[in-house]
């Protein structure tokens, strides 16, 4: 297994998921470069191990190419339901190629193609510009993070309900980020996952299934409960705008009406492990926000 050293310039390093592949690449001896707006980011990024710091916007074309200027490798994810999402992603592989980055590791979604949902629709576009680039590229497909029941966690504790906008039962994919942050690594520091596309996640779980470990994790009862979207919204005080909101509306749609399959099968072959559990992950949300 051949190890590259490299810098590797991360899109969002002062963001709560892409924060996440900093440390990884820190440990595996990468050079992290962060792309961030201010020096309040750049201040968070270097807490997480960022070595150099590019302060620039996706929507900047030269901003971008002083960015790329010099790097081995990138790891970009979009930022969440923004209307021009694909544009940003398509800007950034166009300047990678212009500066001869090798490896782009691309933080997509699981089911791009299903349409309906324009969040996953927009990540098409990056994926097939990366399909159609000399670019040594790596297309991560994660489920639903885990890490988006940290924003209920404390009502949760609180009142002692897990409530979501779809039923109790519906059954969707989910991932640890950490998994994923650890698979985007990987590739950009071996060459294991070159020239993969790989849809990650670590199985599927109801709200009866998560409220119930939970429960056994804090040692009281947590219930599950369906709300309706806007009293979730409320609740979990989303940092979005009305257009982005009415997307994410869309998607908890979705899963009322199908759920979201997934297996851990890519994921388990991208670790050599199996991927941390929705247990795991609770007992360790559990110990960073302990119940009062």
């Amino acid at each position: 297994m051949k190890r590259v050293e490299s810098s590797v310039l991360v899109i969002g390093a002062a963001g709560r998921v892409a924060g996440l592949v900093v440390p990884e690449l820190q440990r595996r001896g990468a050079v992290v470069r962060a792309l961030v707006r201010d020096e309040n980011e750049a201040a968070l990024a270097r807490s997480r191990g960022a070595a150099e710091i590019a302060i620039g916007d996706l929507r900047d074309a030269g901003s971008l190419s002083e960015a790329t200027r010099g790097v081995d490798g990138i790891f970009h994810i979009g930022p969440a339901f923004t209307v021009d999402e694909a544009a940003m992603g398509l800007a950034l592989v166009e300047a990678a190629e212009r500066s001869g980055v090798r490896k782009f590791v691309f933080s997509s979604v699981i089911q791009p193609t299903n349409t309906r949902l324009s969040n996953h629709a927009s990540k098409i576009p990056v994926e097939e510009a990366l399909y159609s680039s000399r670019l040594e590229y790596t297309i991560l497909q994660p489920a639903n993070f885990m890490q988006n029941i940290a924003m209920a966690w404390p009502s949760i504790l609180s009142d002692g309900r897990f409530g979501e906008p779809f039923p109790n039962d519906v059954r969707i994919a989910r991932v640890d980020y950490r998994d994923v942050a650890e698979a985007a690594a990987v590739a950009l520091t071996q060459d294991t996952l070159a020239f993969a596309t790989l849809e990650l996640s670590a199985g599927m779980f109801s709200r009866n299934d998560i409220a119930a470990l939970i429960s056994k994790e804090i040692g009281r009862q947590v219930e599950a409960v369906e709300l309706s979207f806007d009293e979730w919204s409320r609740r979990v005080s989303l940092p979005y705008s009305e257009d982005q909101v009415d997307l994410l509306e869309k998607v908890y749609e979705h899963y009322s009406n199908y759920g979201m399959g997934g297996n851990s099968l890519a994921l388990t072959a991208a670790l050599g492990r199996a991927p941390r559990s929705m247990g795991q992950y609770l007992k360790d949300l559990a110990a960073q926000h302990p119940a009062n």
